[in-house]
């Protein structure tokens, strides 16, 4: 991995040790907490783990998914994260109490493959391999919702800086996209 605006390299690693796997996604993003101390890590095993930064060794381990987990993102409140997993699941924790899930929000056909949450914490988005992109009210403790249902494969999305639009890679074999939905303000 190299950064556009720095030279060499920075940072270098297998997806997986084992020789009889495919790496279906690789989600790069800063999954530390906004204050650099602790890191989520999700992978093979239904169980995320919360990791000291400095020193890596595992802080706790998250239990509650069944399956895989694909993906995981910091809310910018340095409280609360996200990880999603392949039994259609995501799950908000707080970092102050791990024992169980304080939400678990679910998918409609797959995985969840993506989470992101805007700069300013109040909106989280979480994406399907296929069709389904989902985004959720944080502040309405996740109660309102709306869903993005539209045909083909997601190679991924992500907020805007300013939260004023979510961008969603589409890919399949005849067709190809990237869509752009704008913020919309009621006044």
């Amino acid at each position: 991995m190299q950064r556009l605006d720095r030279e060499g390299i920075s940072f270098c690693c297998r997806t997986t040790l084992d020789n009889d796997v495919i790496t279906n996604a690789v989600d790069i993003s800063d999954t530390s907490s906004p204050d650099g101390k602790l890191i989520v890590v999700v992978g093979d095993n239904p169980d995320g783990l919360l990791v000291d930064a400095n020193s890596g060794k595992t802080v706790h381990s998250m239990k509650g998914h069944r399956d895989y987990s694909f993906a995981s993102a910091w809310n910018p409140d340095g409280r609360t994260f996200a990880t999603g997993n392949q039994d259609k699941t995501c799950r908000i924790w707080d970092a102050r109490n791990l024992s169980k899930a304080v939400h678990v929000l679910k998918g409609n056909l797959g995985a969840i493959r993506s989470i992101r949450f805007t700069s300013d914490g109040q909106f989280l988005s979480m994406a399907e391999p296929a069709d389904f992109v989902h985004t959720f009210d944080v502040q309405s403790d996740y109660n309102k919702r709306q869903e993005l249902d539209f045909f083909g494969e997601i190679s991924g999305m992500s907020f805007s800086p300013h939260t004023e639009a979510l961008f969603v890679g589409v890919y399949d074999r005849t067709y190809a996209s990237l869509l752009q939905f704008c913020r919309l303000y009621n006044n």
